[in-house]
């Protein structure tokens, strides 16, 4: 069973009937069904901010990093969660304690906020899906109750620190299954149930909070029609497919597989009755201008998606400067200014 990470008293988060951000419309919006969401995952804001990194607007001014991102039109925020995490800080933090101190604090700005549950207690992506290390000798039955359990927990502190996301990742980059070995894609009949108890327990907590199922390489649409149509067979049941588009780790350049997302977007929808969301992309930091122009082509050929279902695109992470987090991906420079590439979500 999962060991809970008791939220500290001193979290200064409103009451659920203070400031209860409840998510509405249907496709995962806002009260305009139409809202096209610019966002950003920030979960390196906080260690960075601790460690003494001064962030800095385009003319120099130090200011909080989420008013620089919302004048660079930044308009929601991407949150993601670890079971029990470590204190490096690369790789660890992101506990539900600083998830609720982060969450709280966006929406306060004006944010709509995704929890992105990795289901581990440092990343999952498609080639590292641990289980928590307090889950990992737990058989199939348990390992169900744990992430309903899990779930229900973390989503319900939000709601009653007044920190309702608007949406929710069960899992992270899950292509090859979460919580391996027991829920691979090698063994669809369990990865289903784990995905339908995520579910289960978000909607538990606030049947408007949208799901959404998370698989890479956006492009591709092989994979894509592979993954979703096993989703399908196995009746999973979710409200938003996500991808993630990176041609950097592709080793090509946007223009060679930008049609291909516009193609793969436009047939998920149609395939699957589903409204799609690039929730990760990013681009090279010393090719400033094709990481704009990749930005602006990716905004473009998401919100064309027909009848508003392209919703949104979030970037990872804009912040992350490299002189920091030795990433490559950011938008941001070691002076603390976001670059150019930066701007084209505005």
């Amino acid at each position: 069973m999962f060991l809970l990470l008791a939220v500290a008293a001193s979290i200064n988060c409103a009451s659920k009937s203070d400031n209860t951000s409840v998510p509405d419309g249907e496709d995962g919006g806002s009260n305009a069904d139409t809202t096209f969401f610019k966002g950003a995952d920030v979960g390196w804001l906080m260690q960075m901010e601790a460690t003494g990194f001064k962030f800095y607007d385009a003319a120099g001014k130090q200011q909080d990093c989420l008013d620089i991102l919302r004048d660079n039109g930044i308009n929601a925020i991407r949150l993601r969660i670890f079971v029990n995490p470590s204190d490096d800080r690369i790789s660890g933090h992101c506990s539900l304690a600083e998830t609720v101190t982060m969450a709280k604090r966006c929406l306060a700005k004006g944010f709509k906020i995704m929890i992105d549950f990795h289901y581990s207690d440092t990343w999952a992506d498609p080639s590292h899906q641990t289980k928590p290390a307090a889950w990992a000798k737990d058989d199939f039955p348990t390992l169900l109750t744990d992430v309903y359990d899990y779930t229900y927990h973390v989503l319900d502190t939000l709601q009653e620190q007044g920190c309702t996301p608007s949406w929710v990742q069960i899992g992270n980059e899950i292509t090859g299954g979460m919580l391996w070995p027991t829920g691979s894609t090698d063994n669809w009949p369990q990865l289903s149930q784990l995905l339908n108890k995520g579910y289960a327990a978000t909607k538990a907590v606030n049947d408007q909070i949208k799901v959404i199922v998370h698989i890479d390489q956006g492009n591709n649409n092989g994979r894509s029609r592979w993954f979703y149509d096993s989703a399908k067979a196995y009746h999973v049941n979710y409200d938003i497919i996500g991808l993630s588009y990176y041609p950097y780790w592709l080793n090509q350049d946007y223009t060679a597989n930008i049609k291909d997302l516009a193609n793969n977007l436009n047939d998920m929808v149609s395939r699957y009755q589903k409204p799609v969301m690039i929730v990760e992309t990013g681009g090279a930091d010393t090719a400033i201008q094709n990481t704009y122009d990749m930005l602006k082509a990716v905004i473009k050929t998401t919100a064309a998606v027909p009848d508003s279902h392209g919703l949104g695109v979030f970037y990872w992470e804009p912040e992350g400067a490299r002189s920091w987090s030795r990433y490559k991906l950011s938008c941001w420079g070691a002076d603390g200014k976001p670059t150019k590439a930066l701007s084209a979500f505005k």
